[in-house]
């Protein structure tokens, strides 16, 4: 019998409030992190390396951790991710140096890799394949949430309460959303589980293709957050309407999510995503072409939309991916899935800015786009035995 600590509705509402957490933690640091790091002495160029450690334990606990929640079950990995985040958020609060800095920061980008793999991995057990894009969208749409409101949350507290109160305020949210993983109940593993190797998965053609997929829309996005600034400050735009430009967007996603993850429900994860694959390669070229803070919003505005439209059917996608190779190894496949978002963010700036930097905007983009319709090709060459 079903009671409330066993729901599947408490469990979605406890990996949102656990991813949520996790991105307030993630842009809380946004405003505060360049200014405690000046303040312990960094040069701009230790600041970046500060920043770009969260993706060096992102990239390396995904997939183990993944592959360890398969064995043990969700609670204990989702608990110890969140532990490990309020543990990370007192490091911040209370570092008197730069060593203890950086400790902080890959000790959340650990977190993050945690909460996210397992989080995912949670929703897919629960849910049957026709279910997990509604749920998928609500757990985004809330998430996304958490960007809008995080870099003023934790403005807000640096100026009221001094350096310290942003984290100590992410700390306190860690540790109840870990106590509340404590409470609840979820099942056990199977004692018939099997051992799973990674490779397994990884030789899945349909995996593979949602992966690149995914490496490529995480670019994508990691490459517009400093170049299309870059580009707006050239037209004379200021860091305030720049700010606003990103927050529509953001609203954008949080409002979509959840229309997209029923839509992709309805006529198919896999299909729904390459929809979103090819109308994101036209949003962006036609972004190259904006000349005003007026016409970015109404190009920037299409783009959100598709981007959102490939995100959350992915995220479907990848536990009906690693299903179609009959493994029910959620775990392992999330973790493959954070993986690939991670090189994506460590990619996709360095290789905009470089192209920025020699051709600018408009050429960029318009040399970016195809790459998009490449892989749209690429998953939908991918023969899948799954319904859409």
């Amino acid at each position: 019998m079903t009671t409330f600590r066993s729901s599947r509705a408490v469990a979605v509402a406890l990996v949102t409030s656990a991813t949520f957490t996790d991105l307030v933690a993630y842009s809380v640091a946004v405003p505060v992190l360049p200014d405690l790091s000046r303040r312990l002495g960094a040069s701009p160029t230790m600041i970046g390396f500060l920043f770009a450690s969260f993706g060096v334990t992102l990239l390396t606990v995904s997939l183990p951790m993944g592959a360890v929640s398969d064995r043990i079950g969700r609670k204990a990995p989702m608990v110890g991710g969140l532990v490990a985040l309020a543990a990370s958020t007192l490091l911040f609060a209370f570092a008197t140096s730069l060593p203890w800095l950086f400790a902080a920061r890959l000790v959340q980008g650990a977190a993050d890799a945690i909460t996210w793999v397992v989080g995912f991995a949670l929703i897919a057990d629960r849910y049957r394949v026709e279910e997990r894009g509604r749920v998928t969208g609500i757990v985004m749409s809330g998430t996304s949430f958490a960007l809008m409101i995080g870099p003023s949350i934790g403005g807000w507290l640096y100026e009221v309460g001094g350096i310290r109160l942003p984290f100590l305020f992410v700390t306190v949210l860690s540790v109840a959303v870990a106590a509340l993983f404590l409470w609840v109940d979820l099942p056990a593993p199977s004692v018939e589980q099997e051992r799973v190797p990674v490779s397994l998965v990884l030789r899945q053609p349909a995996v593979a293709a949602c992966a690149v997929a995914v490496v490529l829309a995480s670019g994508t996005l990691s490459m517009l957050e400093p170049v299309l600034a870059l580009h707006l400050g050239n037209l004379g735009i200021g860091p305030a309407r720049i700010g606003l430009l990103f927050g529509i967007a953001a609203v954008v996603n949080a409002g979509l999510h959840p229309l997209f993850g029923r839509m992709a429900d309805r006529w198919g994860a896999r299909r729904m995503m390459l929809i979103g694959l090819t109308l994101s390669a036209f949003a962006l070229a036609a972004l190259g072409q904006t000349w005003s803070f007026r016409s970015t919003i109404a190009f920037q505005v299409p783009l959100a939309a598709t981007m959102a439209l490939m995100i959350t059917p992915s995220l479907a996608y990848m536990a009906q991916a690693t299903s179609l190779g009959g493994i029910d190894s959620f775990g392992v496949a999330y973790g493959l899935y954070n993986m690939a978002w991670g090189v994506g963010l460590l990619c996709g700036p360095g290789i905009g800015g470089v192209l920025f930097e020699r051709i600018g905007f408009s050429r960029l983009v318009l040399i970016w786009a195809p790459a998009l319709l490449v892989v749209t090709w690429l998953v939908a060459r991918v023969q899948s035995s799954i319904r859409n």
